[in-house]
């Protein structure tokens, strides 16, 4: 299991969002430090551990260097993977990182998590913090020089539960296809009924084929297909959700002959089981062949620092 990355078009974010949701996430529930070593700047590094406070005169310099932050890196790889149901999955489930800020060779990355993970005894640890990556532009791409760890979480939390509890192994999930369920032998890649946990939606507007400067790009059917299931997994993500997550989705085309091409590209980009669909046949904004909103259940939950 992986999260979408929501900076498609943008070059140097997309890299640090590899470097620090992908790469990180799948180094830890392996623990293999050295997958993730080479994304380190060794010389002057330095972890801050905010320790949960907001104060900053609570802050402590927890790792003077490299060496002694890989040495707990690997003592908490150790400790999850021993004690956590699904870790890489309660990981990029929990990991948040929608704000980089770059200048130059610089940038700060946010990293939050927001969510729990399951232990293998039942019980449930919450995943609340949030951390600052300090990175730098090398000529062999962006590197780790620092970060401001553990800090409190930025997410208020409401009166009752402090979040919200994974279900039991084997119970229902946010969403699934009810046993009988069925369709005609022609239907194409989408699920007739699904069974959805309502506890948190996210709606979003309909996406197509537009770049952040406004541009439209792709001329082909495929081409628009995919830029617009991006930009809904871009719009997704910042609520913490992913494809994964979309139960319901409204499909508008200038040209019902599209309908072929369009499954092809739409197969391929939306897991399993795939939300319920309807298309229609629809006027779009001149330059556009496809336009898609999408209902998702779910929140993205993660953890290293």
């Amino acid at each position: 299991m992986s999260a979408m990355n929501p900076f498609t078009h943008d070059p140097d974010r997309r890299e640090v969002w590899d470097m620090l949701v992908t790469r990180d996430i799948e180094a830890f529930a392996a623990g293999d430090w050295d997958a993730t070593a080479p994304d380190f700047m060794a010389e002057g590094f330095f972890g801050m551990d905010g320790g949960g406070k907001a104060s900053p005169d609570s802050w402590t310099l927890g790792f003077g260097s490299l060496e002694a932050y890989r040495d707990s890196w690997l003592a908490q790889s150790r400790d999850f993977l021993a004690t956590m149901v699904d870790p890489a999955g309660a990981l990029f489930g929990a990991t948040i990182l929608r704000d980089i800020d770059i200048s130059g060779t610089s940038a700060v990355a946010h990293k939050k998590f927001d969510g729990t993970a399951l232990r293998l005894d039942g019980s449930v640890r919450e995943l609340d913090w949030q951390s600052l990556y300090f990175c730098h532009k090398t000529a062999a791409g962006w590197k780790i020089k620092g970060f401001l760890g553990y800090l409190p979480s930025s997410f208020p939390r409401a009166s009752g539960p402090a979040a919200p509890v994974l279900p039991e192994p084997g119970s229902v999930p946010a969403k699934s296809v009810p046993e009988g369920a069925s369709q005609h032998v022609t239907a194409g890649p989408y699920s007739p009924v699904l069974q959805v946990d309502g506890a948190r939606l996210t709606v979003i507007s309909g996406q197509a084929a537009i770049l952040p400067d406004g541009s439209i790009q792709g001329s082909s059917i495929q081409e628009q297909t995919r830029l617009t299931l991006e930009n809904c997994a871009r719009q997704l993500a910042a609520a913490g959700c992913t494809l994964a997550d979309v139960f319901k989705v409204n499909v508008f085309l200038t040209d019902l002959a599209h309908w072929p091409a369009f499954n092809e590209v739409y197969r391929d980009m939306m897991p399993e089981p795939r939300p319920v669909r309807t298309a229609v046949g629809a006027d779009l904004l001149p330059g556009l062949i496809v336009e898609v909103e999408m209902w998702a259940a779910g929140s993205g939950q993660g953890a290293t620092v």
